[in-house]
C-alpha cells in the first residue's frame, strides 16, 4: 500500500501514482477510480477528497493526473 495521503500535497499523490506506472502496476489509461486497491480504505477517502478539491473526477484517467511525461532517448 501507499502512504497515507493525508499527510501530502497532490504532488506527492502524483508523484505515488507516477511510480505506479512506472513500475506497470497501473496503466497510463486505467480510470483514476482503479487507483483506490493501491490505498487503504481509510486513506483512499483522503485521497478521493484531495483529487476531488483539485477538480479531477475518478472516471478521468491517470494520464490525466500524471500529466505529460519527456524521455531523453526516444
Amino acid at each position: 500500500m501507499l502512504q497515507t495521503c493525508r499527510q501530502h500535497s497532490i504532488h506527492s499523490v502524483k508523484d505515488e501514482v507516477r511510480a505506479l506506472v512506472d513500475r506497470g502496476s497501473v496503466g497510463r489509461n486505467a480510470q483514476l477510480y482503479s487507483l483506490a486497491r493501491y490505498f487503504g480504505d481509510r486513506d483512499w477517502h483522503s485521497v478521493e477528497e484531495l483529487l476531488e478539491e483539485n477538480e479531477y473526477l475518478l472516471r478521468d484517467h491517470v494520464c490525466d493526473l500524471i500529466g505529460h511525461e519527456s524521455w531523453m532517448n526516444d
